[in-house]
């Protein structure tokens, strides 16, 4: 590490001992953050940077274009969430935090803000592609008159809250807030979203507002995927949901040798965060970035961006 400037930019220079025979490639790399979305296109299409992560959707077209440009899309455990702190009112309900899951059209999201690279989401943070993993029922989609039924046992006829969004939770989040508040009105919902600081958003918004957007980019267990972001004691818990079942369930699974008793565990799990959890899972998405041309790679890794977070030690300056 030559300099680190948190939320600006870190200066990597390759150690001659690394413990990798050979690896890293480069003598040097700097990541710079660049939270506006068109200024990291920008920076790319200008050769100002060799790699960008998280690549606008919308001008994606444009970017393929380009000769010296390459695309690169993977699909992994990554979803992206809005997750509500259940110990906030009206939060605290879990007929609002049904409502609210029946209030928005993720199908509709999945298409005009992700434009196909994402697979609707059913409130289950587990992907498809894990070991242990289900479908929830019933799948939650937008259905006016459920939402307005959860609102009823509430004991509420007109809710109103906020929803605090940034492109930093995920690209995307601040048009996809505007679907939600749109379909919401229909539901007798009014969703105020509000319009927060790229750069402080995981200081200042995540874990401090009540619901906001976020994103995981997942992991390859459910076990590591639960005690991460969904149990009791974890501080990354960004919904504050602590539910006695599913804590118990989760201590018990890790020591289950009876391969059909723990699938059963981690079903019931699932169906719990589905059910009672206050993590609207919106859709699991691609990873889609965008490099120059000069640089080389092996296969991709699904698992984190960015090659899996490895692009320092995997990457090369390719050769003509």
């Amino acid at each position: 590490m030559r300099t680190f400037q948190p939320g600006v930019s870190a200066k990597l220079k390759r150690n001659p001992n690394y413990f990798k025979n050979g690896k890293p490639y480069f003598d040097e790399v700097e990541f710079i953050a660049i939270t506006d979305l068109a200024a990291r296109m920008a920076a790319l299409s200008t050769g100002e940077v060799d790699y960008i992560g998280r690549a606008d959707l919308k001008t994606l077209g444009m970017l393929k274009r380009k000769p010296n440009i390459e695309i690169l899309e993977v699909t992994g455990y990554g979803h992206y969430t809005l997750p509500m702190n259940v110990t906030v009112a009206p939060f605290d309900n879990p007929d609002v935090r049904m409502a609210l899951k029946w209030a928005i059209d993720r199908e509709e999201i999945a298409q005009k803000i992700f434009l196909g690279h994402a697979t609707v989401g059913n409130d289950n943070p587990i992907a498809p592609a894990i070991k242990f993993a289900i479908n929830p029922e019933p799948q939650h989609k937008f259905d006016p008159e459920k939402a307005r039924f959860h609102l009823k046992k509430a004991g509420i006829e007109n809710l109103k809250v906020d929803l605090s969004v940034a492109d930093a939770a995920f690209a995307g989040a601040v048009d996809a807030a505007a679907l939600i508040r749109e379909t919401a009105a229909q539901c007798g919902i009014d969703v105020n979203v509000v319009r927060e600081a790229e750069d402080a958003y995981w200081d200042n918004v995540w874990l401090k507002k009540p619901w906001c957007a976020s994103y995981w980019s997942g992991r390859a267990t459910a076990d590591w995927m639960f005690t991460q972001a969904y149990s009791a004691d974890s501080s990354w818990n960004d919904t504050f949901w602590k539910n006695p079942r599913f804590n118990e369930l989760l201590i018990q699974a890790r020591a289950e040798t009876d391969e059909a008793k723990r699938s059963a565990m981690y079903a019931e799990m699932q169906q719990l965060t589905h059910d009672d959890g206050g993590a609207i899972v919106l859709v699991f998405n691609n990873f889609v970035s965008a490099k120059s041309k000069k640089l080389a790679h092996g296969e991709v890794a699904p698992n984190w961006e960015n090659d899996g977070l490895k692009m320092a030690e995997r990457w090369w300056i390719a050769t003509a």
